[in-house]
């Protein structure tokens, strides 16, 4: 019988059970840790079922077995009732399993409509694809979604957030039963999240289970029917949304209370570290004036798009200013390369940790040592390797990344894990100005607050910090002053005290 046949089967005898999907005792292990014990999990037709946990409690290694990318040691699974065994991605689709990863999986120089519909291309009488069909089916789901993206454009040349929305359309396109969200919001502005949304309760409507990853508690009561949390690979429970609070969620998650999200400390104000004064990339971002002060935690807020990041990468050198002036400590320098940058005290956590931060194929130590080894471990010519893995063995500690050892690949490492790796890099190189864009995205409300209280150890240390991050309470807990940014240019420069959310927006969409 052909698969989408039996899978039509598998629905109708399925019918009677309360459950689209149900995993049973399922165990998975890879070398030196345990990812899943003995875990269990059900989803309801026409449900959202958010999914809770710390950076490595087995959300997203449960999600990748369901969708068919890793194969468990033991358990069972049943779709519409019925045993069901998935081999791959391409076996979990045609079962009518898709999933949109935390890492996007896009092909670049692949136009959006070419990656939507990869392997499903139409074809003409002669065998070839047809590429009118293909922009006029785009087109449709596009529409359908009021997705607002030209169908020709390569993926190459779309912001993260418009990546974001082609990988929820390419998901949405093989009308699947069980639609699975890792993180989906983590690069969209509150506008699409919006939008996102809209997509999700029309997706309910039709009776699909999304199953819906998130460290955003206001996401989880917004959209959620039901949540489930896992804690160091077990499963601990299940609770319908309406009736939990965020405290009670946090606690099955860590097993602990957090008293406090934003931990911001008095600290002394020291004198201006570094001035920006005019600073401009052509076609990007002009005007460009603030100062950072010994001590302060400058916030950087502002929609996508508003130039942020392209501001923090001009000050590290990775795409150097055009015009305009920077100075540390009163000297006017010239940063034309991160190594520059670096030499003048400058370090710089980036927004995107897989594309550029992480080298995926080495293992935790090389990543962790790779921005000081040349500086720091060398001694006439050779690498003391065992001062190297000391201070990278002590960073690991300090922030509790969860790895079995150094030698462990930083790709097999949780995107929160993974994240801590690089703010373990850049705290090596002792720096003076450190810039932070994004620093808790994709990291669950446990090693939030441990970012953050280090992030205000640090400048309590007389470290000049610089945050972007597109999470307002983030920015407002943390910042001594808001710097505000509009379509490549600031709109205005907030104290502490008189910050909120509404002003915020307001300077943002100016």
């Amino acid at each position: 019988m052909p698969r989408q046949a039996a899978l039509k089967t598998v629905r109708a005898r399925g019918a009677e059970t309360p459950y689209l999907l149900e995993v049973e005792g399922v165990r998975k292990a890879f070398p030196g840790v345990i990812a899943l014990d003995n875990v269990s999990f059900r989803v309801r037709p026409g449900t959202v079922h958010a999914l809770m946990g710390e950076n490595g409690a087995g959300k997203s290694t449960l999600m990748k077995i369901i969708a068919g990318v890793y194969t468990p040691d033991q358990g069972s699974f049943r779709l519409h009732g019925q045993d069901i065994r998935l081999t791959s991605p391409l076996d979990a689709l045609e079962h009518g399993i898709a999933m949109i990863h935390q890492e996007l999986n896009l092909m670049p120089f692949m136009t959006v409509a070419e990656n939507i519909w990869i392997r499903r291309e139409p074809k003409n009488r002669f065998g070839l694809i047809d590429h009118g069909a293909l922009r006029r089916m785009t087109a449709d789901l596009f529409a359908q979604l009021n997705i607002d993206i030209d169908p020709e454009a390569e993926v190459r040349s779309l912001s993260i957030a418009s990546r974001q929305m082609v990988e929820i359309a390419k998901a949405v396109s093989f009308e699947s039963d069980v639609l699975i969200m890792d993180e989906p919001t983590s690069a969209l502005t509150e506008h699409e999240v919006e939008h996102l949304f809209r997509i999700i309760r029309d997706l309910k409507a039709r009776g699909k289970g999304i199953v819906y990853i998130t460290h955003k508690m206001n996401e989880l009561f917004e959209i959620a029917d039901e949540v489930s949390v896992f804690r160091d690979g077990r499963y601990i429970g299940t609770e319908p949304a309406d009736r939990v609070t965020r405290d009670d969620i946090i606690k099955m998650m860590v097993g602990r209370e957090i008293t406090q999200m934003f931990p911001k400390e008095t600290v002394p104000i020291g004198d201006v570290v570094l001035s920006v004064r005019d600073l401009c990339l052509d076609g990007v971002f002009r005007d460009i004036s603030f100062d950072v002060r010994a001590g302060e935690i400058v916030g950087f807020a502002g929609l996508i798009g508003s130039g942020r990041s392209n501001v923090a990468e001009a000050l590290f050198g990775v795409a150097p200013a055009t015009s305009g002036t920077i100075a540390i400590r009163g000297e006017r320098v010239s940063i034309d390369s991160p190594r520059t940058a670096m030499a003048h005290g400058m370090a710089f956590l980036t927004e995107d940790r897989k594309d550029t931060g992480c080298f995926l194929i080495l293992d935790v130590l090389e990543n962790m040592q790779m921005a000081v080894l040349g500086q720091r471990y060398v001694r006439a010519g050779f690498v003391n390797e065992r001062e190297a893995a000391r201070d990278c063995e002590a960073m690991r500690s300090a922030l509790r990344i969860k790895t079995p050892n150094l030698a462990e690949r930083i790709e097999n490492l949780s995107g929160g894990n993974q994240q801590k790796v690089l703010i373990g890099r850049w705290l090596l190189t002792k720096p003076k100005i450190l810039i932070l864009d994004e620093p808790t995205r994709g990291i669950d409300v446990g090693a939030k607050a441990e970012i953050h209280k280090l992030i205000t150890r640090l400048a309590g240390e007389g470290v000049a910090v610089i945050m972007i991050s597109s999470e307002l309470p983030e920015v407002l807990g943390m910042s001594d002053r808001i710097v505000v940014m509009h379509e490549g240019r600031v709109t205005g420069v907030l104290d502490r005290a008189e910050a909120d959310q509404v002003r915020i927006m307001e300077l943002a969409s100016k």
